[in-house]
């Protein structure tokens, strides 16, 4: 069965790429002392330490292969490919709450990249959906829990850099 392309900015490939040398290495290496220091306390059968330790290591086992598959069938969003027309995944948007008048910026990333506090959203949260594919002067709604909000895009770009 082949697995499904995971379309990622390339700095979100970097950060993937950072996280599993790190978890490789300094992660793997805090996580054998543990165990080490776990093992040294003697009888392993009531060691919370010793099973805290496995514990961390079977998580982080875990994350590096999610990581390595993530990596292995990743394909890079193109410059080209990021429109200045439309809304696309690597996308930076401008978008303004018509009732508050406040406007905010975004890029428009795979939900794996998301991060609120760098202003990347995800192209399935409800803002990212809705803009998706929208141009410039669009008016989208939006559902919240707090009800309608209504955004209209003011500008699409690139990334500083990627222009």
């Amino acid at each position: 069965m082949a697995k499904d392309i995971v379309e990622m900015t390339s700095e979100g490939i970097r950060e993937l790429q950072a996280e599993l040398e790190e978890r490789k290495t300094s992660i793997s290496i805090e996580i054998a002392e543990r165990l080490k220091e776990a093992r040294s306390q003697g009888d392993l059968s009531e060691n919370s330490e010793y099973d805290d330790a496995k514990e961390a290591q079977s998580q982080n086992e875990v994350r590096i292969a999610e990581i390595e598959s993530i990596l292995k069938n990743v394909k890079v969003i193109e410059d080209k490919h990021i429109l200045k027309t439309k809304v696309s995944l690597g996308s930076l948007i401008e978008i303004l709450d018509i009732e508050t008048g406040e406007a905010m910026e975004y890029v428009v990333v795979n939900p794996m990249e998301e991060d609120i506090s760098k202003n990347k959203i995800s192209s399935e949260s409800p803002v990212g959906a809705a803009v998706l594919g929208k141009k410039k002067g669009e008016v989208v709604d939006v559902k919240t829990p707090i009800g309608l909000i209504q955004y209209k895009i003011l500008r699409i770009g690139k990334k500083e850099g990627e222009e």
